[in-house]
């Protein structure tokens, strides 16, 4: 049956597609989306291709989720509410820490007080929770048990030694990681995500609606802002190759990630939208496949068809983890999905994309700035 779908954040780079998923299988749109300079620029209306891509698309309203008006005039007739909204990126989150606490710890409390305390038509809310509350995630030991190791420390890592230990445990074994798994996020941004995911799993039961909880791996594809200096690896490069200059491997280079294409994500989020079997699930959205920073350099210079010099340099991020693979088992079983897009495949994609975007200035240099400024980068 066709619904009525609010979608916060939903000019973003995961928002702008899914809109216009809902909007193809015959629903109805609201977005709420404060807008950012950091991802819109500072004329959203003349230097957002993503809020133009909505035009004639849906009805979006410019605010936020931290203003109780803005939220109650965005729900009013929603059905479905899927909460995108959130300050994305690990490594700011560890020195704005007030701003990403109020707008994804806030901002969803906020949503849940209205959707307890007034009128409404809500029905589901699906939550876009992260793979940065697993923190280290999944190993086996030596002898076979599933463990979850703590953050690595400082010291370690400044002696080079980048791999993730657990007191008296020999070699650890990288394993997926399973929605059972214990959380215990290693940034402040992972922190807020698991928070978010908490409260809407909480209270969404009590008042009648239909908690899902998705927790996106890396997610990657055109579309994604190149602006923005903590969207991730694959944009960050990209500016740098079309750009000439060397890039710069954190680390040893063997750290890894499981990137999953942004086409997956869309629809794995509609189907936990509007499938029934999905009601009160937390899925992992991934490939289930690990990719490491080595392997991404190789993949985007084959799609440029291009190179520029590396480094593997050794530095490294507190908040890093070392490892993340999900296990998507869950999103298979009981949504019937199969992410589809091979890494390569998404790579060529992007970059073919990338090639008709203007290059961007280097903001990345500046992030690392801010982060070395307050001891963070080592």
């Amino acid at each position: 049956m066709p619904a009525h779908v609010l979608v916060t954040g939903g000019a973003g780079f995961i928002g702008t597609r899914l809109v216009r998923r809902f909007v193809e299988a015959g629903h109805t749109v609201t977005v709420l989306d404060s807008l950012i300079p950091q991802v819109h620029g500072n004329d959203p209306e003349a230097t957002s291709p993503l809020l133009h891509s909505l035009g004639g698309v849906a009805t979006v309203i410019h605010g936020s989720v931290t203003s109780t008006d803005d939220l109650r005039n965005a729900l009013a007739g929603a059905q479905i509410v899927v909460h995108l909204a959130a300050e994305t990126g690990t490594g700011q989150s560890m020195y704005e820490i007030d701003r990403y606490v109020g707008v994804n710890v806030g901002g969803t409390a906020k949503l849940l007080d209205l959707l307890t305390n007034e009128e409404h038509s809500v029905r589901r809310l699906v939550v876009a929770s992260s793979r940065s509350i697993y923190g280290e995630g999944a190993y086996t030991t030596e002898d076979g048990r599933v463990v979850y190791p703590p953050h690595r420390s400082d010291a370690d890592m400044a002696a080079g030694d980048f791999d993730v230990h657990l007191a008296g445990e020999g070699p650890l074994r990288l394993v997926p990681t399973d929605e059972t798994a214990e959380l215990h996020p290693s940034s402040v941004y992972g922190i807020t995500k698991q928070m978010q995911e908490s409260l809407v799993m909480t209270v969404a039961p009590n008042i009648g609606v239909e908690p899902v909880s998705l927790r996106y791996q890396n997610v990657y594809g055109p579309g994604q802002s190149l602006k923005n200096p903590y969207t991730g690896i694959l944009s960050i490069f990209s500016t740098l190759v079309r750009q000439g200059k060397s890039i710069n491997i954190f680390e040893d280079g063997r750290e890894s990630r499981d990137f999953v294409y942004i086409d997956d994500v869309v629809e794995a989020t509609f189907l936990a939208a509007t499938t029934a079997g999905a009601a009160g699930g937390t899925f992992n959205v991934g490939s289930g496949i690990g990719t490491t920073v080595l392997e991404v350099v190789d993949a985007l210079f084959a799609a440029f068809g291009t190179s520029v010099p590396t480094h593997v340099s050794g530095n490294f991020r507190l908040g890093d983890i070392r490892h993340n693979v999900a296990d998507t088992t869950k999103l298979k079983r009981l949504l019937g999905f199969r992410p589809a897009v091979e890494f390569r495949d998404g790579v060529r994609r992007f970059v073919e994309w990338v090639l008709t975007e203007p290059v961007e200035s280097d903001a990345y240099q500046r992030s690392l700035d801010e982060m070395s400024a307050r001891n963070l980068l080592k």
